[in-house]
């Protein structure tokens, strides 16, 4: 057997959200510091969707009664992820590092880990975000105008509506900024899980039940903090989460790209009326990636940054910021559920690869 730890990292890699290779290494030191050596070898053997014990003994080469016992430590320690009912057996499926193990650690940060995460994060980011983001960006409830077109997966309380089980988490990129001394000070409850993931949330103590009005009041308190709403990538979510500038992963990665909108999965984009403009820069404090600037002493949008969340919109006293829907051609496709999400976010990486070798072997012919 070769080194069980780069054949996890490899495995890890293989799965939508990434997990590439950095020159320090600094990624194998973060899955020994989670993974046993037995652990790091069973993982290997998950794959990207829920399948009973029996299924995985099998293709394993061990026993049911061997990795019964390992697959539900690891699901409860936030290495893989299980599904759990009353009327059939437990299902695991491997997790990406993110979003999935990373989160399902939230509880489990010292400086170290910390440490290391921030240096392998702009590594990972660009697998994890780059092709088709895991998060889409929804605009906040105030800022959708009574007359505009939005799908019910595009409205984050119909969103909510459509949920039968609700749970909140701390975040953990908010979380990690506190352990450094860092951080924003904002609203530290701020990732809603549902369904499914709210059970596992709530097996691994991750997180707490709420009902679906502390939920609805959370998006208010998002709002009110000049918070971006992203849900899962999927027209059937599992998660919203409440993001900021300033510690979120995915925002702060976007902020430094130079064209934000063109890297988010968001169907709208902010309009400005310059003459009812007053230029008091509310706008400029709400905006996450510097899309808005003050020329002539009034409001201007670099479509470019704008990621059309609506944090501007909701609290422009003279109501000269809108949001409109992109073209036809700019709108994003959304999967149906996390699976086709999962599946178009691997064709991507796949189709990225194949593109980056076709050029490096047209260079070498040149």
């Amino acid at each position: 057997m070769g080194d069980v730890y780069q054949e996890l990292r490899e495995h890890l890699d293989s799965l939508p959200g990434g997990f590439p290779p950095s020159e320090s290494g600094v990624e194998i030191r973060i899955l020994k510091r989670l993974f046993s050596t037995d652990e790091a070898e069973l993982a290997t053997h998950l794959k990207p969707k829920p399948e009973p014990a029996t299924v995985i003994a099998e293709r394993s080469g061990m026993s049911e009664l061997e990795i019964g016992p390992m697959l539900e430590r690891m699901a409860r320690k936030g290495l893989i992820f299980s599904i759990e009912m009353k009327d059939r057996p437990p299902a695991y499926m491997g997790a990406q590092f993110v979003v999935g193990i990373w989160e399902y650690h939230v509880n489990d940060l010292d400086e170290e880990f910390v440490k290391d995460m921030e240096e392998y994060m702009p590594i990972l980011a660009k697998e994890a975000f780059d092709h088709v983001p895991p998060l889409r960006t929804i605009p906040v409830g105030k800022s959708i105008d009574a007359g505009m077109e939005v799908l019910s997966y595009e409205r984050a309380e119909q969103l909510v509506r459509n949920q039968k089980k609700f749970l909140v988490a701390p975040c953990i990129c908010r979380r990690e900024h506190q352990l450094k001394g860092a951080g924003c000070g904002k609203l530290m409850e701020a990732c809603l899980v549902f369904g499914w993931g709210a059970d596992y949330y709530e097996r691994n103590g991750l997180g707490r039940v709420i009902t679906m009005e502390e939920t609805l009041d959370i998006l208010q308190k998002a709002d009110e903090e000049g918070l971006v709403l992203q849900p899962s990538n999927a027209q059937e979510i599992v998660n919203i989460c409440c993001c900021c500038g300033d510690c979120c992963q995915i925002l702060v990665n976007l902020k430094r790209h130079p064209f934000p909108a063109a890297m988010v999965s968001s169907p709208f984009l902010a309009r400005i009326d310059p003459e009812i403009c007053i230029g008091c820069e509310t706008c400029l404090e709400r905006c996450q990636m510097d899309a808005l600037s003050i020329e002539d002493e009034h409001a201007v949008l670099n479509a470019d940054r704008c990621i059309g969340c609506g944090l501007c919109v909701s609290t422009c006293p003279s109501g000269a910021l809108t949001l409109e829907r992109k073209p036809q051609e700019a709108q994003p496709e959304i999967p149906r559920n996390q699976m086709e999400s999962f599946a178009l976010r691997l064709n991507a990486r796949d189709q990225a690869k194949a593109d980056l070798k076709d050029k490096l072997v047209r260079h070498e012919q040149t």
